[in-house]
């Protein structure tokens, strides 16, 4: 079956919504999960760590003007129920009642809905037998409101954005909703970004706990994943909380590059000017945002590892040498597959994080490019123009994906 024809019968039987379903040897069902980490984002009054017992009150307004025409945009996180309790996937093979081998499977930034990762699920399963997860970041996916993935209401703001900041560059219906946020409030990236490492971290210690239908208490999960989700494997790998992660594979597609890397700005991404608000908080003021703000301090510069790493991960030049001490650690777990085309995590970078200044870290990164038109966002168009050889691409990478994930 060509990738068109997998795409296209995938997404049919998705769209259904139903609890589950079956497709060529695979059964894909649907759980509900709740956020327990819904409190540490912001909006909130007062915040407590209760792992080392501290407390904090938001040293700022929580409103910013900036960015901000709309109430059902700008809404506090803390209280959005839609990003709190959400449904996940799993791609399952039949005849497996429980497994012990599993693959997350993340997905890229601002992403509205899993179509395209659908043919990757089916075929990342087929091939290793293994359990697919599709686990939406938070505030994407179906952790969103509807509002926003709503083309007429979204297109009258990205009119009204483009009036507001007339020298904006791709402002568009798909990325005014994100845009308007981040915009306002850079830090959001931080922690809807912590808030998913502690709900996968939940997700693994309820499997532990011996209380998921499909997953054994003893299983062991992979990581495969795809641009911004990237961000989110490697410090989910870095980090191996409480040994979680010691074998765990983590195979990376269109991602890899510390974040100030990164060209985000596309229709379908980021605006310009949400881009720079960005670039701006998490780059070039970092330490001055920081001491101005105790909890987020306390999160990514203090007593919390996998914040540490975060840090690390946001600025080429910053916590270099540990950053890399890290790869280094886990080189022979990881692997990378880029794309000679992609502007917005372009290959070079990937390598450059990867393997490090000195390039004396041994993680592989491929470097592929197809013959025909392609681009980050899209990699492999669902179209029947070069049906033939997008499908073979599409066999390619994730060939190459699934043996690595297989490895020993």
């Amino acid at each position: 079956m060509y990738y068109l024809d997998l795409y296209q019968e995938l997404k049919q039987l998705w769209s259904a919504d139903t609890d589950q379903f079956e497709f060529d040897g695979l059964t894909v069902s649907k759980y509900n999960f709740k956020s327990a980490s819904q409190h540490l984002l912001p909006g909130a009054e007062n915040y407590t760590c209760q792992k080392h017992g501290k407390h904090f009150t938001p040293d700022s307004i929580y409103l910013n003007d900036i960015g901000a025409m709309n109430d059902h945009i700008y809404l506090r996180d803390v209280e959005i129920k839609e990003n709190e309790s959400f449904s996940y996937r799993v791609f399952m093979p039949n005849g497996e009642k429980r497994v012990k081998r599993a693959l997350f499977l993340f997905h890229g930034f601002n992403e509205k809905n899993w179509d395209k990762y659908l043919p990757w699920a089916y075929h990342l399963a087929k091939q290793t037998g293994r359990a697919v997860i599709l686990f939406p970041i938070a505030f994407h996916m179906n952790r969103t409101l509807s509002l926003w993935s709503d083309k007429r209401n979204m297109f009258l703001l990205s009119e009204k954005r483009k009036k507001m900041f007339p020298n904006v560059v791709n402002s568009s219906l798909s990325n005014v909703a994100i845009s308007m946020r981040l915009h306002a409030m850079p830090q959001r990236f931080i922690w809807s970004g912590l808030q998913t490492y502690y709900d996968v971290i939940q997700f693994i210690t309820a499997c532990k706990n011996d209380e998921h239908p499909l997953l054994a208490s003893d299983t062991t999960f992979d990581l495969m994943s795809y641009s911004i989700g990237c961000l989110l494997s490697e410090v989910l790998k870095l980090s191996n909380y409480n040994g979680y992660f010691s074998q765990s594979k983590l195979c990376m597609f269109c991602g890899g590059a510390v974040f100030n890397r990164l060209s985000p700005v596309s229709k379908y991404i980021l605006d310009s000017e949400a881009n720079i608000a960005l670039y701006s908080y998490m780059v070039e003021h970092l330490e001055k945002h920081l001491e101005k703000d105790a909890h987020l301090k306390h999160y990514l510069a203090g007593d919390h590892k996998e914040g540490q790493i975060f840090y690390s991960m946001l600025d080429y030049k910053v916590q270099r040498e540990y950053r890399e001490q890290l790869f280094q650690e886990v080189s022979s777990d990881l692997m990378a597959i880029s794309l000679k085309q992609d502007s917005i995590i372009p290959a070079y970078e990937i390598v450059n994080t990867l393997q490090g200044a000195a390039r004396d870290i041994s993680v592989p990164v491929h470097v592929h490019d197809f013959s025909f038109k392609y681009n980050h966002v899209t990699p492999f168009p669902a179209t029947e123009k070069n049906k033939e050889l997008i499908d073979e691409s599409f066999r390619m990478v994730f060939d190459q994906a699934a043996e690595f994930l297989m490895s020993e």
